[in-house]
């Protein structure tokens, strides 16, 4: 009987308590993950569409959540693990975990800087609560309405990129770009008609950008911005952030954004403008010490008595068995430069004479320089223009051009014609005859067989002496192509329009390099080279043919009678480009600062001063006086 009575109350057990005990247990769990997870859900959403893109009120709804339990925040992220120990995209836990982790870096920092920080995680973790409540609703449309799902997607994305900086934070210094970025969005807030009906948004506006400004300063790397402008520029953001609601009219924007960039760019165009006016007028003058430099030299040189004059070794300047170098200059400073790089390399300098021509202002000068500072023993020979007695007006027509009114008009009056816009044609050394004498070398020197022509601005880096001995195949002139660049061609110098250049010259052929060249006077002679000069000049007496310069009519004057030279022996560009080949300028021969920025003008490009610059001694005594230094 007893045994009938426990197997009884044994099937009751099994049948009612067990089954009722079991289903209260999964119920009871099933209840826990599931509406917690569903809480989680619905608090975020809330949090995201309540907060109408302010980080601000994100922050704080988040803060509210925090106030749950730490037991029952445990409970909830339980409940979404997969069983392996990973989460399945919970936003409360990768959150949560991510600013626990930088909680304990910070107590390693400084302290001014935990606040800022604290500040930076809690608005990336509601951009990524955001990121994953906006992909959870879009999974869902039917538990929300598709329009106000929208809306959140929209404002989310919106929010988005106002908080967060755009790709180029990535990029070097992308924060300082990113800076005045966001002030020209903020200024173009400003000059929106909706935005200046609201005068309280706009007197915020104004404090915002004058911070950024303030914080920006003359900042243009990220290491020089203060610590304080990460904060500033959070505050612009979340003040266009309210401006994006005030302003929702994207044509305005577009009209205006289209407004400041016609703007900007006129302005650029009238700066562009400006700076090729200043640096050819850079280019035109010299500087103060070099005119005190000048007057010094004259003044000592006329106190000196007749006798100590005079150059030494003045039996050697007409000996054709020498190496003769023709220099034509009124740069005192730039012609000692160039005698004083080419006799430090020269194997022996007793065999080289130099030919200096000058103009009547820097006769005296000149030649005082050389008595006080000797070549060594190389010979020196300075000549006065005024004393050519035979380059006159009635043989040369270029020198007849450059005595007529219509040339000084074009150069010296204020009307300018529209044809001549180019400043650099307008530069008064072309009104020199100085520039023109490379034309006359068989006439100045008329018993030298060779002579190597230098210009005032290159500087020579290796010993020359085997040019005399080249064979220029009976060509007249040996230089160096340049050929790498489009702008050293024909067409570039010659006006191809005009058919007596058309029929004659080829527009894609290969210019050559004047600055350093070695002429041959005998071939020159017999080949009546000055006649084919004059002749040119003559038919651009209207400067129909070229504009003014010396390349394009020598260019013209020798065509089919230049000899190509190795392009180590002459580098250019030290004068306008800042990327020349390392390489190539320290395998020159010579290195030519053709172009306006002069080495000894502080236009000048500084990583080249110095090849020019080591052939001066600044503490002699005139440079002194005159203040001149490196």
């Amino acid at each position: 009987m007893m045994m009938m009575k426990n197997l009884f109350l044994f099937l009751i057990f099994i049948t009612v308590v067990a089954p009722i005990v079991l289903y209260t247990d999964k119920l009871g769990s099933f209840t826990n993950s599931s509406i917690e997870n569903e809480f989680v859900e619905d608090f975020s959403t809330m949090e995201l569409l309540n907060s109408g893109n302010s980080v601000q009120s994100s922050v704080e709804n988040r803060e509210l959540g925090e106030e749950f339990s730490t037991e029952r925040k445990t409970r909830v992220l339980y409940a979404t693990d997969d069983g392996n120990g990973s989460l399945d995209e919970n936003p409360i836990k990768l959150v949560t975990s991510g600013i626990r982790d930088r909680n304990e870096s910070f107590k390693l920092q400084k302290p001014e800087l935990i606040e800022e920080k604290a500040k930076e995680d809690e608005i990336k973790a509601v951009e990524q609560i955001s990121d994953n409540v906006s992909n959870k609703m879009e999974s869902k449309p039917k538990q929300q309405s598709a329009g106000r799902s929208g809306k959140a997607d929209s404002e989310a994305t919106q929010e988005s990129k106002t908080r967060r900086p755009s790709d180029q934070t990535d990029m070097p210094d992308g924060h300082v770009r990113y800076l005045k970025d966001q002030l020209i969005r903020a200024k173009v807030y400003l000059g929106l008609g909706t935005t200046r009906n609201n005068p309280h948004f706009v007197r915020v506006l104004r404090v915002r950008i004058r911070e950024v400004q303030r914080a920006l300063g003359d900042a243009t790397k990220d290491s020089e911005l203060p610590r304080n402008a990460y904060q500033k520029l959070k505050a612009l953001e979340q003040t266009l952030a309210k401006g994006m609601q005030v302003q929702d009219d994207c044509g305005a924007v577009i009209k205006k954004l289209r407004s400041i960039l016609h703007s900007t760019e006129e302005q650029l165009r009238v700066h562009r403008k400006q700076t090729v006016f200043l640096t050819q007028l850079a280019a035109k003058t010299l500087p103060k010490g070099f005119h005190c430099l000048s007057l010094r030299l004259s003044t000592e040189y006329f106190s000196l008595n007749s006798s100590h004059q005079k150059f030494q070794n003045q039996e050697k300047l007409d000996d054709p068995r020498l190496y003769h170098y023709a220099l034509f200059s009124d740069n005192v400073l730039a012609a000692a430069v160039v005698v004083n790089s080419t006799i430090s390399h020269a194997k022996d300098p007793s065999n080289h004479v130099f030919h200096i021509v000058t103009d009547r202002l820097n006769f005296a000068a000149m030649r005082m320089w050389f008595l006080a500072n000797p070549p060594g023993k190389a010979s020196m020979e300075v000549q006065n223009i005024e004393e050519l007695t035979w380059l006159n007006s009635s043989y040369s027509p270029v020198l007849k051009q450059l005595g007529s009114r219509s040339m000084v008009d074009y150069y010296f009056r204020t009307r300018r014609a529209k044809s001549d816009s180019n400043l650099k044609f307008r530069n008064p050394k072309y009104l020199s005859i100085l520039n023109h004498l490379r034309f006359y070398l068989p006439e100045i020197f008329p018993k030298l067989r060779k002579v190597l022509f230098l210009d005032d601005d290159i500087v020579v880096q290796k010993d020359l002496t085997s040019l005399w001995s080249l064979d220029l195949k009976g060509k007249v002139n040996g230089a160096v192509e340049t050929c790498g660049e489009n702008f050293h061609r024909f067409n570039r110098y010659l006006n191809f329009s005009n058919p007596l250049i058309s029929k004659k010259f080829d527009p894609h052929a290969c210019g050559w390099a004047y600055g350093m060249n070695v002429f041959d006077l005998e071939e020159w002679k017999r080949q009546n080279i000055t006649e084919v000069y004059h002749m040119w000049q003559k038919l651009n007496r209207n400067r129909q043919l070229w504009k003014l310069g010396t390349l394009p009519p020598g260019l013209i004057t020798f065509w089919n009678h230049t000899f190509s030279l190795n392009p180590s022996w002459h580098v250019l560009g030290l004068g306008y480009n800042p990327n020349v080949n390392q390489k190539e300028i320290e395998g020159a021969a010579v290195i030519h600062y053709n172009g306006n920025m002069k080495p000894w003008l502080e236009i000048g490009i500084p990583k080249y001063k110095n090849y020019w610059a080591k052939f001066l001694n600044y503490n002699q005594v005139y440079l002194r006086d005159c203040n001149i230094n490196s």
